[in-house]
């Protein structure tokens, strides 16, 4: 074997070596207790169903949940909104009107691209008044309706992300494709994936893949019943429960503010 073989050798060697050390340096997160992720349930709009039955199967797992509600709907059903509160589930800024693209012909009257960064903010800042007003509590965690992050049309077009850090501690999107990395995660941009229509055995895929990368999975759904459209099921629900209150599983389920608040806490200066 000559020289060059041997240096390339060497090289592959160092190669792998820090891939390695990379890798472990990536899954030194620590959550609390020794767990292994974190997961938190989330569920859009103030539905009917959420405090109809879904707070009271969470409550009876022991579980709080965030809630990101439109203040009309929360006025439609106050008092199961008020029990949800009293009984620690967490209230999220879900907009005034659930402004999304102009191309869903529902929401034509509240298009984003007919607003400016002002009006959205506007519209934020009414909505966790009316909250405070119904609810006694302020909201600090928002959901992007339809997970669009924008206003404005073309040249135009403005993300109003920004917005969202300024008024809140965390935004969450909706329709993502995987898990939060609590060291690099953008609180402002909190990855959703969909928990509506799913088995458990769908999600326990998500599961499995949060919690061998040390990761925070943030579910988002809708509906909670046993079937319909933009349903979480409540027998896959219990099912999850079930799984996630298991300490031999390693999993940390809290509401978004809480693990956001402990991320804070741990994760060290951007990079």
């Amino acid at each position: 074997m000559n020289k060059r073989s041997d240096s390339l050798i060497l090289t592959f060697i160092l190669f792998i070596a820090c891939s390695l050390a990379a890798h472990a340096q990536d899954k030194t997160f620590a959550w609390p207790e020794g767990k292994q992720m974190a997961l938190s349930l989330t569920f859009d709009d103030g539905r009917f169903s959420q405090v109809e039955g879904g707070t009271a199967l969470l409550d009876e797992f022991g579980t709080k949940a965030t809630f990101y509600v439109v203040p009309s709907a929360v006025e439609q059903r106050l008092e199961g909104w008020k029990k949800a509160v009293a009984s620690g589930h967490e209230i999220g800024n879900h907009s005034l009107n659930h402004p999304c693209t102009g191309n869903f012909p529902w929401a034509r009257q509240k298009a984003l691209e007919n607003y400016s960064s002002k009006q959205m903010k506007d519209e934020l800042v009414e909505a966790n008044k009316k909250i405070q007003q119904l609810l006694g509590v302020t909201a600090k965690q928002f959901a992007y309706p339809c997970g669009q992050k924008f206003v404005g049309r073309g040249k135009e077009t403005k993300s109003y992300v920004p917005t969202v850090a300024e008024l809140f501690q965390s935004g969450r999107g909706w329709l993502d494709e995987g898990p939060n990395d609590p060291q690099f995660c953008d609180f402002a941009q909190l990855t959703g994936m969909e928990s509506d229509g799913k088995d458990f055995e769908e999600i326990l895929l998500l599961l499995k893949q949060a919690r061998n990368n040390n990761q925070w999975l943030v579910l988002a759904g809708h509906e909670m019943a046993e079937g319909g459209n933009q349903t979480t099921r409540l027998s896959m629900l219990r099912q999850l429960l079930a799984y996630a209150k298991d300490p031999a599983n390693g999993i940390w389920i809290a509401p978004v503010g809480e693990v956001a608040t402990y991320v804070s806490s741990k994760k060290g200066p951007s990079k």
